[in-house]
């Protein structure tokens, strides 16, 4: 029932008779009339009054001099003038430009804040609770101060910021005269600590105190009066000021209520409600433990997060206890059975594949089991394994006349197109690495990756010839258009040349140097090793369970990772590859009939383009699809949706750089999934890695955002022609027990979900702070 705030009563007790020996006294009192102290003079007084009145005495309690009426007309005339202004000025200082914390949620915050609620309870052993206190008294702190700084710490490690804000309440009893009435004295305070600059937990330790006990000399103002002051930008969805609070109080909560000769005990409430994100009350038990209860928002967080969080603040103090003199940012906040579960369970994907394998070993020996089986389609042109493979290896041996050999690179500057197809391979089986320029980039990107590569030879068509000479670069160029492909490759058998070129090529050697699209600065060639993409290639065939009866299509940018997997994924599986016309990508309609045409099983693309299929309306047509994947882009759960409505067939949400040979990452979309947030982005391929840490790239908990970092043969070599940039990204991988591992830090954010899936969140903002 609410309370009626104009006409009373703000009190109701209600006797519950269970059975003649069992009865629940239930108290009601709104907080604008009480607070926790409140609760502790209530049971005292009703244990007096019971039984003075139940042995016949009169009421021993005495009249007090003032009331909290009187209070409340003092408190107003006193706070005024240069003590108000003084107050004022204080908090506006302390809370100028002041940040929201940013705390993960397991779902989207509503858009107008809930008050729905649950908790967890810790409780920390009295050994803990007495180095506690040892540690408090050492540093002129109170317990409650030390137990602050150690949450602060979890809140800074948990968000990522250094600008942490946490609400605290206050008696407001600092007076004599008010420490034995009933009423609201109860204040919030709004405690603001600076994590930055690695302060140690001693220091941090000192700054709460600092920042404690000048808001205490400040504490008078009304909350609801400072917000006023302020006035904050209000959103519904929040709190103001902050939205997480600490508190530490006695456990009057829990006490028994001395009722003469009977035995009472507390029936506590189950129901909970959730006045901020998340609150944490503290208990000193009277065995010395210290009873901790953590409040919080069940539209926010599940429990298992909760459960997790108090487990790590535990750690967290337990281990800043034993050693204060500790960096905040290395104190741990995971078990040993956590790191052994992120670090060592989640990354278990060993698979053992052929260990010399490289792109044209693959290709090869699809080559050997079915020679006459169709390899390439372009329109109605098609070529056999048999076929393709001589034309690739008749073109090898041209490059090697040019000098291409292990690791020398080749620019190929065509359009999409059978011989696309062949200049990619002859480069793997002459033994260098090819550089795919997109026929689309301006001349002035064209031009820059030339020179960057250091290319000695670039394949050409005509359409792509004529924009080449534009850059002015003097560089060879085999131009397939200048004669008949029976000149190129020669009609008469030769069995040198028909073979492939002898190669000396290793699984470590460069495979390809693809360039980013340098929209965050210049762009930058990213090498890759046969290792890697060999790795993704069999993955890829082996989860997918591609096999010759499968059909891909080969539609994109050509100067995007994912065409070397598009590429060599059915050719490394006996598939067959449809190579779609240039720019048909820009034709969703004209994309759908290739696949209606050809019965395309397999599409890798980009979430953009399967948008653009499903808003044509007829992505149904497209039955034959057994597989599409996506990557390079967020898919949205909308369009999964979308996609499962229209089509039988799988779809896969996949993640990867380019830093990492085209994928790290693999999810298959599951019709049954309802979630709120992103679509995970799934665990690591074969014989990868994937780390989530900090910035100090130590590990971070289940649920918490941190850098996605990757390990494992997918690694690439590196940066061309950029040592500085290679060594900053490209760094030692401190988890893995391979001599010289390296793993690379991509600068996106993620985190693990308690399945062990991974959820991507974007790109670092190191401006977390929201306003």
């Amino acid at each position: 029932r609410p309370f009626d705030l104009e006409q009373g009563p703000l009190f109701r007790a209600e006797l519950l008779r269970l059975a003649e020996d069992e009865h629940v006294l239930v108290l009601n009192m709104h907080h604008i009339i009480s607070d926790a102290w409140s609760l502790g003079v209530l049971t005292r007084e009703l244990g007096t009054l019971y039984g003075a009145f139940t042995s016949g005495e009169p009421s021993p309690l005495e009249d007090f001099a003032i009331q909290y009426a009187d209070f409340a007309a003092w408190q107003r005339d006193w706070l005024e003038g240069p003590v108000l202004q003084r107050q004022l000025d204080y908090w506006t200082r302390q809370l100028d430009d002041l940040a929201t914390l940013q705390l993960p949620t397991d779902r989207p915050r509503p858009p107008v804040q809930t008050y729905n609620g649950d908790a967890v309870s810790l409780t920390l052993p009295a050994e803990i609770a007495d180095a506690l206190g040892r540690l408090s008294h050492q540093e002129g702190a109170t317990p409650f101060m030390t137990l602050l700084a150690a949450f602060k710490v979890l809140l800074g490690r948990y968000s990522g910021q250094d600008d942490i804000v946490v609400g605290s309440p206050i008696a407001g009893r600092n007076r004599a005269e008010i420490e034995h009435l009933i009423g609201f004295f109860i204040n919030s305070l709004v405690l603001r600590t600076d994590l930055s600059g690695e302060p140690s937990f001693r220091e941090l330790l000192a700054r709460v105190r600092n920042v404690t006990l000048d808001a205490y000399a400040n504490q008078d103002i009304p909350f609801e009066k400072l917000v006023e002051h302020l006035d904050p930008p209000r959103d519904p969805s929040r709190t103001p000021l902050f939205q997480v609070m600490f508190n530490m109080l006695p456990d009057w909560q829990r006490s028994v209520v001395p009722l003469a000769d009977l035995t009472a005990e507390p029936l506590l409430h189950e129901h909970v409600e959730a006045k901020f994100d998340l609150s944490v009350d503290v208990f000193e038990q009277p065995d010395g433990t210290l009873a901790f209860h953590f409040v919080y928002n069940t539209d926010l967080f599940d429990r298992e997060t909760i459960e997790r969080m108090a487990g790590h603040y535990r750690t967290l103090l337990e281990a800043a206890v034993q050693d204060p003199a500790r960096p905040i940012s290395r104190l741990p906040l995971l078990t040993p059975e956590e790191r052994q579960q992120i670090l060592v369970d989640w990354n278990r994907t060993e698979r053992s594949y052929p260990a010399d394998a490289t792109l044209p070993s693959l290709f090869e020996m699809q080559v050997k089991r079915a020679p006459e089986a169709i390899a390439l389609v372009y329109g109605d042109e098609t070529l056999t394994y048999r076929e393709l493979d001589r034309r690739a290896n008749r073109l090898a041996h041209r490059l090697r006349s040019h000098g291409v050999g292990p690791n020398s690179v080749v620019a190929i500057y065509m359009e999409r197109s059978i011989e696309q197809v062949i200049a990619v391979l002859a480069v793997t089986k002459a033994g260098g690495a090819w550089v795919p320029i997109d026929p689309d980039y301006p001349p002035e990107r064209v031009r820059f990756m030339l020179e960057d590569s250091g290319a000695p030879v670039v394949f050409v068509h005509a359409p792509t010839a004529a924009a080449l000479s534009a850059t002015g670069t003097e560089i060879v160029c085999i131009d397939f258009d200048s004669a008949p492909p029976a000149e190129w490759y020669g009609a008469a058998p030769d069995p040198v040349l028909d073979a492939p070129p002898p190669r000396t090529l290793a699984p470590d050697d460069l495979a390809y140097v693809i360039y980013t699209s340098g929209t965050t600065g210049r762009p930058k060639g990213v090498m890759n090793t046969h290792r890697g993409i060999c790795n993704q290639v069999v993955w890829l065939n082996e989860d997918l369970r591609i096999g010759p009866e499968d059909i891909w299509l080969h539609l994109g940018a050509f100067g995007f990772d994912v065409t070397v997997a598009r590429i060599f994924g059915p050719l490394a599986a006996g598939a067959r590859l449809v190579v779609a016309p240039q720019g048909a990508e820009r034709d969703p309609r004209e994309v759908i009939e290739l696949v209606e045409r050809y019965g395309v099983t397999v599409f890798l693309m980009v979430p953009s383009l399967l948008r653009a299929l499903v808003e044509t309306g007829e992505l149904g047509r497209c039955r034959s699809l057994r597989y599409v994947s996506c990557i390079g882009e967020p898919l949205a759960p909308e369009l999964m949706r979308a996609f499962h409505e229209q089509l039988p067939g799988d779809l896969y949400n996949m993640y990867g750089p380019a830093e990492a040979a085209v994928l790290v990452t693999s999810w298959k979309c599951d019709r049954a999934w309802n979630g709120t947030g992103p679509l995970p982005i799934g665990k690591p391929i074969a014989n990868t890695s994937i780390y989530i840490l900090d910035p100090h790239l130590e590990p971070v908990p289940v649920g918490v955002p941190g850098e996605l970092c990757i390990g494992g043969v997918q690694v690439g070599l590196g940066y061309l022609n950029r040592p500085e940039l290679t060594a900053e990204r490209f760094v030692p991988d401190p988890f893995s027990g391979v001599a010289g591992a390296r793993m690379y830090r991509t600068g996106d954010r993620a985190r693990w979900l308690p399945d062990g899936t991974i959820e991507f969140l974007g790109r670092i903002d190191h401006q977390v702070k929201v306003r």
